[in-house]
């Protein structure tokens, strides 16, 4: 069966270039013209993925993301005509899974497409993800330390559950930034430490003990025993 992508913009004319690519490339696409609608439609259908632009009327795409993110875990790209690193930010922090700058060139929608796809569906393999205490459900995107709900960000989120997806295995920092930030990322080398120290805030504290351990030199690791 097709792969179903919602495309939400209000510029008719891009809307209906993208969904002639995508239809093209063997999706099943519908389009929504305001969020409203896009909001409507992903309460009433399942889709596989989401294209959201950031600077529809009335009600923009960020709120349109938020409200998203209530009912559904579905992948959700933004397509934004800014290149703010506090817009990217606010996205991704609010639960979209990538960004794409316009213009952009449809080979580059394509790729990180097929890369939300993936991760979607790797997502979705798996009801629970465990590690003691520690569980996390990709599908609902909800996780718990000892059955107390720990409340994540976006990020957070990811990082976790990439960590738990392959528990007992020692993760460098590089891996972690390919797969969780992305391969184009160009932030500061760092930034998973800080996240690390972020996970560790909220669920050690929930647990009393750490579940993420360092790997001197190397990286982190989750196990059972926490």
């Amino acid at each position: 069966m097709a792969q179903r992508i919602l495309i939400i913009e209000d510029e008719a004319k891009f809307a209906r270039f993208v969904e002639m690519e995508l239809t093209y490339e063997g999706y099943t696409v519908a389009k929504a013209l305001d969020g409203r609608e896009g909001l409507d439609l992903v309460a009433a259908h399942d889709y596989d993925l989401v294209l959201l632009d950031v600077m529809l009327p009335g009600l923009n795409g960020m709120e349109v993301l938020r409200r998203i993110r209530r009912i559904s875990a579905v992948p959700i790209i933004m397509l934004t005509a800014r290149d703010s690193v506090m817009d990217k930010v606010a996205g991704l922090d609010n639960g979209a899974d990538d960004y794409i700058t316009k213009p952009f060139a449809i080979e580059e929608l394509l790729a990180r497409i097929r890369t939300a796809l993936r991760k979607g569906a790797a997502g979705r393999s798996s009801d629970t993800l465990q590690a003691g205490p520690l569980v996390l459900q990709p599908a609902r995107r909800q996780v718990t330390a000892g059955g107390q709900a720990v409340d994540l960000t976006k990020r957070e989120f990811d990082l976790l559950q990439f960590l738990m997806e392959h528990k007992g295995q020692v993760i460098t920092r590089d891996v972690l930034l390919e797969q969780v930030w992305g391969f184009d990322f160009d932030g500061e080398t760092n930034v998973v430490d800080v996240y690390i120290r972020f996970l560790r805030a909220k669920i050690d504290e929930v647990l009393g003990k750490k579940v993420i351990a360092t790997v001197r030199g190397v990286g982190y690791v989750i196990r059972d025993e926490g």
